[in-house]
């Protein structure tokens, strides 16, 4: 978002407008501007929270703008012992992380990801809930303190080694391992894989540069810069 942005600036539809950017869980945003905080443009990593503000009045527009998909970050350590990914995350000895669901739509992913599990017979029936139950919840939700300036928070916390197997987004994954030597990125089966659809709201009251925003981020300009961070086309 913030490359987004600053190539937006750079552009005439800006206007000599700038951006100023609010970061955290798409599902606490939510709540701040549902509750009366000022905001032009909302970017979440679902539609459900981009598409309640619509349902409240907040929101003029609700559009799609990027696809995302789930990785198994993981210590360097962590082996998948000749087994696969969900067999693996299934041993009672492994400790598992996700975000908040709720709060943060990774948490959300993770566990509809724990339910495809055992809807699709990859894991043994009550394999959605042993997971669920055994997942840390370690970011995302509002007792969580933000990682520190410039760091990617999964990277952080698996540097402090607070868990075996982070499931978070493939982009969030990388960009840990990137800063992080060791971590693994583990790809998660496409059988129960999550594919992870990002809206965009322009919120009211409208303004020609939020509008203009909007369009730079769906237009062939912002899609390549998504795609240089690893994301898909809506």
């Amino acid at each position: 978002m913030t490359d987004l942005a600053q190539d937006f600036e750079r552009t005439p539809a800006a206007a000599g407008a700038a951006v100023r950017l609010t970061f955290g869980a798409s599902g606490l945003l939510k709540d701040r501007i549902a509750g009366g905080e000022p905001a032009q443009v909302f970017a979440s990593a679902n539609m459900e929270h981009p598409e309640a503000l619509r349902a409240a009045g907040k929101a003029e527009s609700v559009e799609p703008f990027a696809r995302n998909a789930l990785c198994a970050l993981s210590s360097p350590t962590f082996g998948l012992q000749g087994r696969g990914l969900v067999a693996r995350l299934l041993d009672a000895d492994v400790r598992l992380a996700i975000s908040t669901p709720k709060a943060d739509p990774a948490g959300d992913y993770a566990f509809a990801m724990f339910e495809r599990v055992e809807s699709t017979g990859t894991g043994p029936a009550g394999s959605a809930a042993a997971l669920k139950a055994r997942a840390q919840q370690l970011t995302g939700g509002p007792q969580h303190p933000p990682p520190p300036a410039g760091r990617n928070v999964y990277g952080v916390l698996m540097a402090e080694g607070r868990a075996d197997v982070f499931i978070t987004y493939c982009t969030n994954a990388r960009q840990a391992a990137q800063e992080v030597p060791g971590l693994q990125v583990i790809d998660v089966p496409a059988a129960v894989n999550v594919s992870a659809l990002y809206g965009m709201a322009t919120l009211r009251p409208v303004t020609p540069a939020a509008q203009a925003f909007v369009r730079f981020v769906q237009g062939d300009a912002g899609q390549a810069v998504l795609r240089r961070h690893g994301f898909a086309a809506p």
